[in-house]
């Protein structure tokens, strides 16, 4: 081998890695000198001195792409355990419960200190008062705020539910509603969730951890009578 005349011969020998680094070190316009070598290597020459790597620059964008989204789909997932978590602590607390006024208070509770939220509710349509601590709704009201009478839950913003958050309810942005059967014969009713952030509850998104809270509050519910 003459790296003074840019040629690199290998004869029978196998070909060693360092004495090819060797030779590119001592010869550093070789590649530069030979554009049909850089094509094949899908090497780009940008200027005297600067060669493109696309393929690895191609890598490692890939690269970089399946780790944010690797990233997203763990945070989604960890997410998803700290709300399961959340929810069956929730279950503990309400299966707790001495009587519907303390059942109320502390679906309330957990909205506030388990999830960050603004209020829970629990509603009944009923004729006279409701439970104490419940929220009392007229007949057909449930069917009008879940916006029809065949569905089972409503995520995202409803005008026609604010009223079911107390006084304040113009700091609501969002709220989660699943539909309740309690008593027989069945009483209607829904468990409310209300939210000061628009995305904490979004049209899209799954109703599961809410609608099991709230069978969870049906049963619960049950152990007393309708007064």
């Amino acid at each position: 081998m003459d790296g003074s005349q840019g040629e690199f011969e290998f004869g029978s020998s196998p070909l060693d890695p360092s004495a090819v680094r060797r030779f590119l070190a001592d010869n550093p316009d070789f590649l530069k000198a030979d554009p049909g070598l850089l094509a094949e290597l899908g090497l780009t020459l940008l200027g005297d001195n600067v060669v493109e790597l696309a393929p690895l620059a191609r890598v490692h964008a890939a690269h970089q792409r399946e780790t944010e989204q690797r990233q997203l789909l763990e945070e989604v997932a960890r997410a998803n355990f700290a709300a399961q978590a959340q929810t069956h602590g929730a279950v503990v607390d309400l299966l707790d419960a001495r009587n519907h006024a303390d059942l109320a208070r502390r679906v309330d509770e957990i909205a506030r200190n388990r999830f960050g939220l603004t209020a829970g509710v629990i509603a009944l349509e009923c004729e006279g008062l409701p439970p104490a601590g419940w929220r009392g709704l007229v007949d057909g009201q449930v069917d009008l705020l879940l916006d029809g009478p065949r569905r089972m839950a409503r995520m995202g913003f409803a005008p026609t539910a604010l009223g079911l958050f107390g006084d304040a309810p113009e700091e609501i942005r969002s709220m989660a509603m699943v539909r309740l059967a309690i008593w027989e014969p069945s009483h209607r009713g829904l468990l409310a969730f209300g939210s000061v952030h628009d995305e904490d509850f979004t049209p899209d998104m799954g109703a599961e951890l809410v609608a099991f809270l709230a069978r969870v509050v049906e049963r619960t519910a049950e152990r007393w009578p309708r007064l």
